[in-house]
């Protein structure tokens, strides 16, 4: 036992003064410091982010009869715009300069002069008791008050319908006041009581959660899953395995680099937590998130504890299969090959929960949450966003830990003949001889 935990403290140490590990870090927490102070960055950037860019739009007052609509219909543009608090249209009345083509030359120079960014022009009266509307400026591609200038048009005309109707002004409020309608999300299913509901809120803050957890995973496995094989691999072909299974047995050498990477792994996350909690606590942040309705106090505690127990679980299921994958190769060259088919199943499973979260009821999502390879990913969205019963979690983690148990058995036997294995990497024929007389 002395030895198993000479490999896991040699294990650690080893990796925590590496200076790649040192270096990727390092990037990490810069990477974790800049993506939690984003907000305030952009907002930094962004100062005049709440002002409304406001669109000048002239318009002619016109006395001749064929114009006196068009011009009624541009003073209660004006007047609907004038009512809002923070209008992005602006309309500015010039003067008669005596007919349709004199006003509309008037209105050129007053773009020309960048007096006003377009003009409005009127057409005769159609079916619907409103003159035609004409919006004209000089370059196209910078129009964006089109469509404010419809809706504002689309108003007008609705109040004219309602007024001619006799519709009184409280009438008109209530009949435009909006209807709320608040979700809450209802567990459905054993164990889901009363008060067990979820406010918009905390499903988003679930979503957001879940989506960190299982990155966090998918990073674990994919970062120390392989430096577990290079690491094996690496000692192969220096022939340094050699020495190290004359002290230490392999079995003992394999599970201790594995808890040894967990612990590597572990401390990671620790560290990635506490800076996140460092920079969410500064004054500038607190506000900046706040704006953005993002309440940390609203994470259910439950999902940190199961994200604790699927991050191990599925860390020493694929771990152990990394560690075995790495044992029957003896060139660094061969290994990313070697490693792919695991590789392609972490990405898989990864993507089977992201691109679910629209979806966490689907049959692929309820059938992949007990696969043992993709339920550290998949369970993980299901516990955050749909409230699933107790028992199939349960039966989710027992299969993962009966594969676990299985994966490490079959781990141990291949690693134990593999390491001492050189040359070209085995086949499965090759290796199944070698555990049998290594058994024998």
């Amino acid at each position: 036992m002395n030895s198993f935990w000479t490999v896991v403290g040699f294990t650690v140490k080893n990796k925590l003064r590496g200076k790649a590990f040192l270096i990727t870090t390092l990037v990490m927490v810069i990477i974790i410091s800049i993506g939690t102070n984003l907000p305030y960055i952009i907002s930094l950037f962004n100062k005049d982010q709440g002002q409304v860019k406001v669109t000048s739009i002239g318009y002619a007052k016109s006395g001749q009869a064929d114009g006196i609509a068009g011009t009624k219909l541009a003073e209660e543009l004006e007047s609907y715009y004038a009512s809002q608090e923070q209008a992005d249209i602006k309309l500015v009345a010039y003067p008669d300069a005596g007919g349709a083509d004199n006003n509309e030359a008037q209105l050129k120079k007053a773009v020309a002069a960048n007096e006003i960014d377009g003009y409005l022009t009127f057409g005769p009266v159609q079916a619907n008791g409103l003159p035609a509307v004409y919006y004209n400026l000089e370059n196209l591609m910078s129009d964006s008050a089109s469509s404010s200038l419809s809706g504002a048009l689309q108003v007008i005309n609705v109040n004219r319908v309602l007024q001619d109707a006799g519709i009184s002004e409280e009438q008109k409020k209530l009949l435009f006041e909006p209807v709320k309608v608040e979700t809450v999300q209802v567990p459905i299913g054993e164990g889901a009581g009363q008060g067990s509901e979820r406010t918009p809120e905390q499903q988003g803050m679930a979503i957001g959660l879940t989506t960190v957890i299982s990155l966090m995973l998918f990073m674990g496995i994919m970062i120390t899953g392989q430096m577990i094989a290079s690491e094996i691999t690496a000692e192969k072909s220096s022939r340094v395995m050699e020495l190290l299974i004359t002290s230490v047995s392999p079995l003992k050498q394999m599970f201790g680099k594995i808890v040894g990477m967990c612990i590597v792994g572990l401390a990671q996350i620790v560290l990635y937590g506490l800076v996140i909690l460092a920079n969410l606590s500064m004054s500038h942040n607190r506000s900046a998130f706040q704006s953005l309705n993002i309440d940390l106090s609203a994470i259910d505690p439950s999902i940190i504890v199961y994200a604790l127990l699927y991050y191990l679980c599925g860390y020493f299921l694929y771990a152990t299969l990394y560690a075995a994958i790495g044992s029957t190769v003896s060139r660094t060259e061969d290994l990313g090959q070697a490693v792919m088919p695991i590789t392609l199943v972490t990405l898989a499973s990864f993507y089977i929960a992201s691109f679910s979260v629209g979806t966490p009821d689907s049959t692929l999502v309820n059938v992949a949450s007990y696969v043992p390879f993709s339920s550290p990913f998949v369970m993980m969205l299901r516990i955050g966003l749909t409230n699933p019963p107790v028992w199939q979690v349960l039966l989710s983690l027992a299969i993962l830990i009966a594969s676990i148990l299985a994966a490490g058995w079959l781990s141990a036997k291949i690693y134990r003949t593999g390491v001492l294995m050189y040359g070209k990497r085995p086949s499965f024929k090759e290796l199944r001889k070698a555990m049998k007389a290594f058994k024998a």
